[in-house]
């Protein structure tokens, strides 16, 4: 008897997981990896990038067409656009194929002793540090004068030094350094010798000790030193810049403290050296100081500082000098993303916003322009859609590129004045990519976990798609925070996204509470708690999506990311297992102890608590039901490796089964071309419940 039902229920499983359909094959693998040739091909006249010709109203761009690129210039002025002379074009290819200058490591600091001699606005002097100290070169004499003397290894002079307009005067901040705290990387197979090497990364972590600045001012005339009291920077995380009024008298600089709470723009007096408060934000979660913009205007009388100290991000103006509040410039319940440019003579911002179209994706950024005293503001770029523009140097022409995930990017020329058009310029054609089957992904809102807000994400389906079958679901997660990841641009393909979906899934990816430009409330509830990651309003959404949907079968729902992401996946089946099946987690920040400074303490706060303990997948190991992927690069500079292995360490303590993908060589990816064949073959026998092909079965096409 037993016999005789064993098949029955076998076959009903199968019916159940949808393996009957034949999910997860060797053709599905080889479609999914000829998607990205065969999309992007099949596409044209988009990628509008132009570059406008220094201080003229010409600028060119490649146009991208069936016959090949084509290099075009237009004038502005004219309304005209013509081929690019051959001789321009090599010259422009020339710089484009140049090699670049390595780029210095995100986390190196530089000797603040060391920099290049500063002449003062007169001509007559020149101000450079020796032996840690501050000396002025007098030209027509030769005589070098010391401006301090008791400058040492332990605390010492920065050789960034600034001069006063009527060049009477010196500042730049004392310093006091700390030990340097490094991370070490094995590089196992090194391409120019057999043996290993050793590599080491300066990299301060959370909780780490800080260097101090204080601002000082020399006067070279009288050899006067004033040294700014820090009653209004005592708990540094950062002191920068050194602004001096036009009339010498004063000069501004910002003050981050530790745990960012409160940040600053003072006031040191050059006469007297008194330090005062001309702007400050504070906060009970945090202040993101990233969004700060400060413009101070050339006759030293105003500053335009942006903040979102009324919750959204807005634009204020301030009186330099005694740091009264003149004029909110911006106001409501949207969000200025960027300040493009401050014109002076005509007193007028042009900035980039998003939220403030009613009926609208509140993600969508469009361009605007205002006066400082709030009046006159005017849409630049009316248009539904994600628009990037590309301002004149003089502000008088901009190009705008627009489109949405599900439609092709337009490109137009504009006057700014009221955001005319003056002409088209392309139009993106995607009838070869239609007729090859693309599928445009789907934007979908639902609310999130108060039953209240509006979640915004998209839907991408395989090219096969049958609304007959189930499909298990693959959340793309990256929730930050510090910005919004979600699709919001049309693409030919996403690639973490469209690949695997055709295998069989449908993927998902939205932006929750925790995530920016919606406001400082609903980004500030991940304060001290970043394993929220948005979830409750993410399960909401993808609930809503089944509901309307019902091939979505959220009984398989697996998740995959990388970096904050690779934390926020393992994070997912361990504390909401009951939902979430599978995860892949890549480079993950598992413990934010152990990641960088400027990340982990920005959300997490100063100094280090039981809050990070809490938030912790390593000390949360011992959660674990569900299979999990971790991946990790040997040389990853940005999340330290051993945030991963200390994971890895404390499963294995635990008794726990899981996978481990260390690659060779890699540093902060999910794992290049072998971790995403590796992602692929884990969802598939997790989710899909099948065993993927053998990987040379699998007809890679020009991806081998």
């Amino acid at each position: 008897m037993k016999n005789c039902i064993a098949p029955v229920v076998i076959l009903s499983a199968l019916i159940a997981c949808g393996s009957v359909h034949a999910q997860g094959t060797a053709a599905d693998y080889a479609r999914a990896y000829a998607l990205p040739t065969k999309y992007r091909k099949a596409v044209f006249y988009n990628n509008v990038r132009p570059s406008w010709m220094q201080e003229t109203h010409k600028f060119w761009y490649v146009r991208n067409t069936p016959d090949g690129e084509k290099y075009v210039i237009v004038d502005a002025d004219k309304a005209d656009r013509v081929a690019m002379p051959d001789t321009m074009q090599q010259r422009i290819l020339a710089e484009r194929n140049r090699p670049r200058p390595k780029e210095e490591y995100w986390g190196t600091t530089f000797d603040e002793r060391i920099g290049d001699s500063i002449p003062s606005p007169d001509g007559q002097k020149i101000a450079f540090v020796k032996g840690n100290n501050v000396y002025v070169k007098f030209k027509a004499t030769g005589v070098e004068k010391a401006l301090s003397m008791d400058g040492s290894l332990n605390e010492y002079y920065s050789a960034h030094l600034s001069w006063s307009p009527d060049s009477k005067k010196v500042a730049t901040m004392k310093f006091r350094p700390v030990e340097k705290h490094y991370i070490y990387f094995v590089e196992s197979s090194p391409a120019d010798q057999l043996q290993p090497k050793l590599h080491q990364r300066e990299y301060p972590k959370a909780g780490d000790a800080l260097p101090t600045r204080t601002p000082v001012i020399f006067n070279v005339e009288t050899g006067q030193q004033l040294i700014a009291s820090n009653e209004l920077f005592p708990h540094q995380f950062e002191v920068s810049g050194l602004d001096w009024a036009p009339d010498s008298k004063s000069l501004l600089f910002e003050y981050n403290q530790r745990g960012h709470q409160v940040y600053r723009v003072l006031s040191f007096s050059a006469e007297n050296g008194a330090v005062k408060t001309i702007i400050e934000d504070t906060s009970n979660t945090f202040v993101n100081y990233v969004r700060h913009f400060r413009h101070d205007t050339e006759d030293g009388k105003e500053i335009i500082w942006m903040s979102e100290r009324d919750n959204y991000n807005h634009l204020y103006l301030f009186n330099r000098e005694t740091g009264k509040l003149e004029k909110q410039i911006t106001k409501g319940p949207w969000y200025v993303r960027q300040v493009i440019d401050v014109d002076e003579p005509s007193r007028t911002i042009y900035f980039a916003a998003s939220g403030m179209n009613k009926g609208e994706d509140p993600y969508f950024v469009h361009y605007y322009r205002i006066h400082f005293d709030g009046s006159g503001l005017v849409a630049l770029t009316p248009e539904v859609g994600n628009h990037e523009a590309y301002f004149s140097r003089d502000n008088k022409f901009l190009v705008d590129t627009w489109s949405q995930v599900d439609v092709a990017p337009k490109a137009v020329l504009r006057e700014s004045n009221a955001g005319k058009v003056v002409m088209p310029l392309e139009e993106t054609d995607i009838t070869q990519l239609q007729a090859a089957g693309w599928r445009a992904p789907e934007q979908f809102v639902a609310k999130g976990r108060d039953g209240k807000t509006d979640i915004y994400g998209v839907i991408f389906r395989p090219s096969n798609f049958d609304p007959n079958k189930k499909y298990p679901v693959l959340e793309y997660v990256y929730a930050g925070p510090g910005d919004a990841y979600t699709p919001k641009d049309f693409m030919p393909i996403w690639w973490y996204h469209q690949t695997i979906a055709e295998l069989g899934f449908i993927v998902v990816q939205a932006d929750g509470m925790g995530t920016s430009y919606r406001g400082k409330d609903y980004e500030s509830i991940i304060y001290k708690n970043l394993k929220d990651a948005g979830f409750p309003d993410r399960i909401a959404w993808i609930k809503a999506a089944a509901q309307k949907y019902p091939y979505m079968d959220i009984d398989r729902v697996g998740i995959f990311g990388g970096s904050a992401g690779g934390q926020e996946a393992m994070a997912a089946v361990l504390f909401h297992p009951d939902f979430y099946k599978a995860a892949y987690a890549g480079c993950g920040c598992h413990d934010n102890r152990m990641d960088k400074i400027w990340w982990n303490e920005q959300w997490m706060g100063y100094p280090v608590d039981s809050s990070y303990v809490a938030c912790s997948n390593v000390e949360n190991a011992k959660l674990l039901t569900r299979p999990l992927m971790l991946m990790v690069g040997e040389m990853d500079d940005n999340v330290d490796p051993s945030t991963t292995y200390q994971v890895v360490n404390a499963l294995i303590k635990a008794g726990k089964n899981f996978d481990l993908l260390v690659v060779p060589g890699s540093n902060h990816t999910l794992g290049g071309p072998f971790g995403d064949h590796k992602r692929f073959d884990f969802f598939t026998k997790h989710l899909l419940g099948v065993d993927p092909p053998a990987w040379d079965q699998i007809d890679y096409g020009t991806t081998k």
